[in-house]
Parts: C-alpha cells; structure tokens; sequence
C-alpha cells in the first residue's frame, strides 16, 4: 500500500514525537525539518527511517534531549563548541550561526564541534550558510563502514562533506558526498524496501562484494573511486574528528546503535563572499559558470544538465505540492512511534 503525506504534517509528526521525549520545541523543529527536508530532496536514505534510530537514542540518555553547547576554544576566526553529547543538527546549526558570525567580523572563520552526534545530512546547513552570503565548508566524521584501502576490516567512516555557494536568483550550488561508493543511508534504505543494492556499493561481512542489502549492512561499504574515497575520508577525520578534539576512526559510533555515546565531530569552514568581492559580482561570476556548464551539449539520452544541487531543488519543489512517498517500513515504524508516544499519525493521502 502506498503512503503519501504533505511534508508539513510529516514535520509536526516529527515534532510531536521528539517534544514527548523531552526535546525543547525549537529543536524539535530543527531535527525533524532536517528529516523531512532530506524526503523533499528525494533523499530518503537520510529522511524519516532515521527518526526512529534518534527516538531510541534519546531513550537511552546516550543523545541528550536538552542540548547545551559550550564554547570551550574562543580565538575570533577560529572557535570549539563542545555539545555535550547533545542533538547533532542543533549542535551544527549553533555552528552555523557562530561561523556565519565570525566569517562577517573576519572575512573566514573555523568553527570546530566535538561530543556531538549524527547531523542528518551536511547540505542541510551549509545551504543555510550560502544564503546568509557565505562559501561554506562541513566536514563530519561517521562510525566505520570502509575499509582502510587493501583492509579487510572496516576502521573508517564514510566521513561525508558538503560545500555550498549562493548563486543569486539561481539559489544555491551544493555539493553533499559520502567518500563510499555510496551514503550508508542508501543501503539501509534499500534494506527497508527488501530491494537488491548495485554491484560495487558493498561486501558482505568476509569482504566478498554483495547486492544483497541485508548482508551489505553488516559488512563493508566499498570507497568511491577505490583508493581516492579511501584518502580523503581519512583525511576528513583529521578535521572533524582529531583536530576538533573529538572522537575519531574507529570510536565514532554511529545513529543506529542505541546504546553508546557517538562522539562525532564537526568541522565548518565559512568565507564571507564580501570579504573577497562585492555579493553581486560574485553571483554574476557563479551564473557565467552555471551557464557555461548548462549549455554544454547534451549526451545521448540526456535531456539537460544540471548544477550541483539543482536536482533536490526541482524535487522540493515537486514534493512540497505532490506529497512525499514513504516506504512501507517507515509508515510502519512511524505507526509504532505514534502508539508508543500517544501522537497522532499524519493523513495519508494515498489512502
């Protein structure tokens, strides 16, 4: 059976759910908005499946409900917020609007976050960065799912990263990558639907390469562009995990273990566009190199070429209006989180 809800009331149900749980109301909102908004992108693999993993970590006090960060490092350009163990987007948007700050007084900032947890997806903020006029770098660590190139046992994590530029009337260009053939989301999504995964997204727990999305989960994700996606992951650790002062390699852990502190770390690098030019050049400079890449003749069988972010922007648009589709799995979790926590399930529209 299909199930269609509006993106709003799947973001009140959201809310109802985290606020029963402890969760003050404007992070509530932020937490779950990051949820839906993932679903609007057309990227389930970090939508409502993960709300549940975030229910049974806030029940088990290893997420703290009541996040309170603390400037621990203050030297202007360069700050370390530690999160106490609290909500990983509220952590990161703290960040945000601290880096955005800064990058104003300074021209740059870097702003470090240690103790946090999962953050959804890193898009979600350094588009927000973008449209208050900045060039935004967000690096985060992950609990191993690669790994190291020529292993055979995972140590490293997918470790994504995100870079978001404003484009003007275009909006904003972003890019937001795992360094594994592919975001772990997608295989536990692919997982839930009891869909195969592609042949060279991951092994199975003896290093033999799988499509089968079940074994894939408790195994190894393969890197993106075999050795490369090996090497920046680890270098990407370097920012968000060890120079952040938090956990790193192998002591992450990752949203979907309930029972043990996560420690992830941040890294947000933010350059005020002002600083370097006036706002206006710079977007007219970002609409000559949309242009020149959009108008670049097609392949066979392509219709259009799009820039970084274009993509999820169309899909937003689309979903916002259509309704999001859910898989049977998430209504069917979303089904046992209203029992369990007296909240009342969104319409479906599909019925």
């Amino acid at each position: 059976m299909p199930y269609l809800v509006q993106a709003e009331r799947l973001s009140r149900f959201g809310e109802a759910v985290l606020e029963s749980l402890g969760v003050p109301a404007a992070d509530a909102h932020l937490l779950a908005d990051s949820l839906v908004v993932a679903e609007l992108w057309g990227h389930s693999s970090h939508g409502m499946l993960r709300l549940p993993w975030y229910v049974e970590r806030l029940r088990t006090g290893v997420m703290s409900a009541q996040t309170k960060p603390e400037l621990v490092v203050d030297h202007g350009a360069i700050a370390v917020i530690d999160g106490h163990h609290g909500i990983g987007q509220v952590l990161t948007a703290k960040a945000v609007e601290l880096g955005v700050s800064r990058a104003r007084e300074f021209g740059v900032s870097a702003i470090g976050v240690r103790n946090s947890n999962h953050f959804g997806t890193a898009a979600y903020f350094t588009r927000k960065a973008a449209e208050q006029g900045c060039v935004a770098i967000l690096a985060t660590n992950a609990s191993p799912a690669m790994a190291p190139w020529g292993g055979r046992e995972k140590a490293v994590g997918t470790n994504p990263w995100s870079i978001a530029a404003p484009c003007g009337d275009r909006g904003v260009a972003v890019l937001d990558i795992a360094n594994t053939a592919v975001a772990r989301g997608k295989i536990y999504l692919a997982a839930e639907r009891g869909e195969p995964i592609p042949k060279g997204w991951a092994a199975n727990e003896n290093g033999v390469p799988t499509t089968d999305s079940a074994k894939a989960i408790h195994g190894i994700i393969l890197p993106m562009a075999g050795h490369k996606g090996y090497i920046i992951s680890f270098m990407m650790d370097v920012l968000a995990g060890v120079l952040t002062g938090s956990h790193f390699g192998s002591k992450v852990v990752g949203p979907y273990e309930a029972d043990k502190v996560s420690g992830a770390g941040h890294m947000l690098l933010t350059i005020d566009v002002k600083s370097m030019m006036p706002a206006d050049e710079f977007e007219q400079r970002m609409k000559e190199l949309i242009d020149d890449v959009k108008s670049v003749p097609t392949a066979h069988g392509v219709d259009e070429i799009f820039f970084p972010g274009e993509i999820e922007d169309r899909s937003a648009e689309r979903l916002r209006k259509s309704g999001i589709t859910l898989a049977d799995n998430t209504w069917h979790s979303m089904q046992k989180l209203a029992t369990d926590f007296g909240v009342s399930l969104p319409e479906n529209n599909a019925a």
